[in-house]
């Protein structure tokens, strides 16, 4: 199967002297598994972008990540002569980037599968850049797997490989590719592969515990001297009338026999409390705070705010910035960025209840440092007129300014 995968890559298989592709031996099988992404862990467990979304932590991690960039207004504003800014509304990039990259694709879809494959694949993230007549027309994601980053050994500058389905390879100029990287070109989800492949035994061995045979609820001792037909037996009937899938009754048992229930010990609860401490291991590249996942062992009242501070400005703040870069180096040609830059508005999330919002807002605006109709802007609602004017404290005014 992997040999006709390679094929159909484009790749040529050869027989090495000392490895064939085709051979059964564990050293060919992992050498196979490097080509093709599924590198197997210390735990005995391959490890791929794919199926490590089928751990419950990874696939959290991932999501509360590439949701909450894809759920943030994205905007392109413009430089003001007086120093100020405003949104380049009739630029082209301010509908593909905040409403619709693609005529099949919503801008939240679009920056959650770029944020997901960015976090998952360690070459990153790409989209290929369509235009017509040197205007951008759209932005289509390409699945990360099969591209290749390669880097011109003279000017430095990277050229991208993509592999077709039918087999063939195209390359693509830097101008053509958004680029969406990772750091130093390591994943967070490559980081965590060791701690996601230690999770799934562990879920594996926690589904055999309730599951039937992996512990049994207890044990029937019988009399000595009884035929293995006759053990057989009497096993059989126990299951049937008192198995996992029948219901609680009255257990009758031959002369002789016994019941001797088991319960959990000491080491099975050491089991659950190691499956909570490698929930954060696995969060640890990510920098996710544990609450967001879920595990709510070191939450409290006076930590959760100051834990939703954290996840903004040293977990999703990074990404961010990561995005505006690619968006100015791909997307804007070397003039526009002297006028035009993109910028992601975080209020939502540092928005806090409405009677501290209120607050804060009134002592923007009775300082000057907002005006009504901005703090308005904030609140998503209409201005009103007058209400561009900013106020400022009368015990500010030079003196007699004020009669």
């Amino acid at each position: 199967m992997l040999k006709n995968a390679a094929k159909l890559l484009g790749f040529e298989v050869k027989a090495s002297p000392t490895v064939a592709p085709d051979a059964t031996d564990a050293e060919s099988v992992s050498w196979l598994e490097a080509i093709f992404g599924a590198q197997r862990g210390i735990a005995g467990i391959s490890v791929t972008p794919d199926s490590a979304m089928k751990c419950p932590t990874a696939y959290a991690c991932v999501a509360v990540l590439a949701q909450a960039v894809a759920q943030l207004p994205l905007h392109l504003y413009e430089r003001t002569a007086d120093g100020g800014k405003e949104r380049a509304t009739g630029h082209v990039l301010h509908t593909l980037l905040g409403d619709q990259p693609n005529d099949w694709t919503s801008a939240y879809e679009f920056r959650q599968a770029m944020m997901s494959s960015a976090l998952r694949y360690d070459q990153g993230a790409f989209a290929w850049i369509g235009r017509v007549g040197g205007e951008i027309q759209e932005l289509v994601q390409i699945p990360s797997a099969s591209v290749a980053v390669e880097t011109d050994p003279y000017t430095r500058e990277p050229l991208y490989k993509v592999s077709e389905r039918n087999g063939r390879q195209r390359t693509y100029d830097r101008t053509d590719i958004f680029h969406l990287k990772p750091l130093d070109g390591v994943a967070p989800l490559t980081a965590a592969r060791e701690a996601i492949a230690v999770m799934m035994v562990m879920e594996r061995h926690a589904a055999k515990l309730f599951g039937k045979g992996a512990r049994p609820s207890g044990v029937l001792t019988l009399p000595k001297g009884l035929s293995v037909d006759a053990m057989k037996r009497a096993a059989s009937s126990w299951n049937k009338a008192h198995g996992a899938d029948s219901s609680s009754g009255t257990a009758f048992m031959e002369d002789g026999t016994t019941w001797q229930q088991l319960q959990f010990s000491s080491v099975d609860a050491q089991f659950m409390e190691l499956r909570r401490e490698q929930v954060i291991d696995i969060a640890r590249p990510f920098r996710i705070p544990p609450p967001l996942l879920q595990e709510l062992g070191r939450a409290t009242w006076s930590n959760t705010e100051q834990l939703g501070q954290q996840f903004l400005t040293l977990c999703l703040m990074p990404w961010l910035k990561q995005w505006e870069g690619a968006i100015r180096r791909s997307l804007l040609s070397a003039d526009e960025r002297q006028t035009y830059f993109p910028e992601f508005l975080v209020d939502d999330i540092v928005r806090a209840d409405l009677a501290a919002r209120m607050e804060a807002y009134s002592k923007a605006i009775t300082n000057g440092v907002l005006n009504p109709n901005e703090v308005r802007a904030m609140e998503n609602r209409t201005p009103y007129a007058g209400g561009e004017e900013f106020r400022r404290p009368m015990n500010t005014e030079k003196p007699g300014a004020v009669e």
